[in-house]
Parts: C-alpha cells; sequence; structure tokens
C-alpha cells in the first residue's frame, strides 16, 4: 500500500477529534462531534470516542474480510459502548457520535461504506472521479441553518443560533426523517451507504472528513478533479493548506457562511498499484 495522510485541528490548543488510520488492504476514517466536556454525558470525551471505534473498525474490517462493513461497524459500535461502563451516561441525547468511511480491498473489488458527512473520493483509472457522501445530514441541515449562515462568526448572536442549531440536529439524529452517525445504538450501522466497485477501475481511493472537503463543497473554489489533481501532485498537506488559506481570508463567514472559522481537516489518500 502507499498511503499518505494529514490532518490538522481546527484549534492547536484543542484534541482533534478526526481519526484515520490503515492497514494492509484496508483504511478507516472518522471524524468526531460533540458539545465537549461533561455535556456530552461521556467522561471519555469525543476524540476518544473516533479513536476508539476507529481502531476497532479498521481491526474488525482487516480481521473478519467476509464479514460485511455494516456489521463489522455495528460490533464495534457495541464494542465501543462496552468500554464505556457505568461511568457515561450514553441515553443523554448529545452523547459523542462520529462519520465512518472505510473501505477494504476484497477479491476483484473495494468494498466501502459512508455514514454522516464525511467522503469518500474515488479516482478512475480513465481520468474521471466519483464521489461517495451521505447527504442526509446536508439535507436536514439545510432547513435549520439559515438564522446561523445570517450572522458573522464569533459575534454572540451566531454563538446563540449555532447552539440552537446544534440542538435541533440532536433531536433528528439517528431517527428516520432524520440522519444517521455512528453513536452509542450499533443499528446505526444498518442505514449506512454501502456498496462495491471493481478495483480494475480505481486507480486511487481518498477519504476526507468534511473540514477537508470545504475546498469542493462550501467554498466551491476547486472541482472534485482538481482535489484529486492536488492530492496526486502535492499531497493531503497541500489540500488542508489551500483550506486554511480559505478559512484565514474569510474569519467571520460573510463569503462562505459556516458554523465554524476552522474545523479539524483530515485526508487519507491510497494509491492504487
Amino acid at each position: 500500500m502507499r498511503v499518505a495522510f494529514a490532518t490538522l485541528p481546527a484549534d492547536p490548543d484543542r484534541e482533534n477529534e478526526d481519526f484515520a488510520a490503515a492497514a494492509p488492504g484496508a483504511a478507516v476514517l472518522l471524524d468526531g462531534a460533540g458539545v465537549g466536556g461533561a455535556e456530552t454525558g461521556c467522561t471519555h470525551g469525543v476524540a476518544w470516542f473516533s479513536s476508539t471505534l476507529g481502531g476497532l473498525l479498521l481491526c474488525s474490517i482487516s480481521a473478519h474480510p467476509a464479514r460485511p462493513l455494516a456489521n463489522c461497524l455495528a460490533d464495534s459500535i457495541g464494542l465501543v459502548r462496552s468500554l464505556h461502563g457505568d461511568s457515561c451516561d450514553l441515553a443523554y441525547r448529545a452523547s459523542p457520535t462520529s462519520t465512518v468511511v472505510c473501505v477494504r480491498v476484497g477479491p476483484g473489488a473495494l468494498e466501502y461504506l459512508v455514514l454522516g458527512d464525511s467522503s469518500l473520493l474515488l479516482g478512475e483509472k480513465d481520468g474521471g472521479t466519483a464521489v461517495v457522501t451521505d447527504r442526509r445530514l446536508d439535507e436536514v441541515g439545510k432547513r435549520l441553518r439559515e438564522p446561523v449562515d445570517a450572522l458573522p462568526i464569533g459575534s454572540p448572536e451566531h454563538t446563540a443560533a449555532l447552539a440552537d442549531y446544534r440542538d435541533a440536529l440532536t433531536g433528528l439524529r439517528n431517527r428516520p426523517g432524520g440522519f444517521w452517525i455512528a453513536g452509542p445504538d450499533p443499528r446505526a450501522a444498518e442505514h449506512a451507504l454501502t456498496a462495491t466497485v471493481p478495483l480494475d477501475s480505481l486507480a486511487s481511493v481518498t477519504l476526507l472528513s468534511d473540514g477537508a472537503t470545504r475546498l469542493v463543497d462550501r467554498f466551491e473554489l476547486a472541482d472534485w478533479q482538481q482535489a484529486l489533481d492536488v492530492l496526486d501532485s502535492f499531497g493531503p498537506d497541500e489540500l488542508i493548506r489551500r483550506v486554511r488559506n480559505a478559512e484565514d481570508g474569510d474569519l467571520d463567514g460573510r463569503r462562505w457562511p459556516r458554523g465554524k472559522t476552522y474545523d479539524d481537516a483530515t485526508v487519507l489518500h491510497w494509491v492504487l498499484p
């Protein structure tokens, strides 16, 4: 495997809640979410949740190559739940959650799973690209975030509107008509997007958190092919650098409305032989 990896926290003084890792023939990326601290009902925190779930999932999909990815994810969520013991209130509505992207090479095919708004970018041998993103969170968010987008980042009004927005999203988490994400309930894995792609059609496989896809899907400063060209030519660090440059030029979110100026950004770029 030839894998290039880069990650950058939104704030150097805070934990990076993204996690990515690879093993022979497999890779995972998770983007943790929560409001931080004791307010999640979990004493471990969001970064612990995403990294623990990610490590267990990578182990599961590698050790059980015939087991469906969704089943591996459900098993891993169950294991993480057991590790909380009696110290955490997992019924609390803001307990830690995480997006999940994972891939595994099987006989002649690449299997993938996507849950939540992280993305899988497939570079095709014919020069094209294909992108898999779970848009259910975006679709729910569009109905709720107009008050947030109308206000400058950092203002007291924006902070209050963002808190209301996140609270409303939490009420729609892991239920019909809302969106699905890895959390305390293994049944969320049943709602992941899964499929297989012929391996001989692919040149590369890239896993990205939504903090890294901003250059394309929020700022529209590049398309997916251009993003892939950056990854192939300069690597994941350069893609994240371009995201940060755009964010630096729009600190208050007037040009590109968003919940926060910076986000954890992670890219795992896997070039296939």
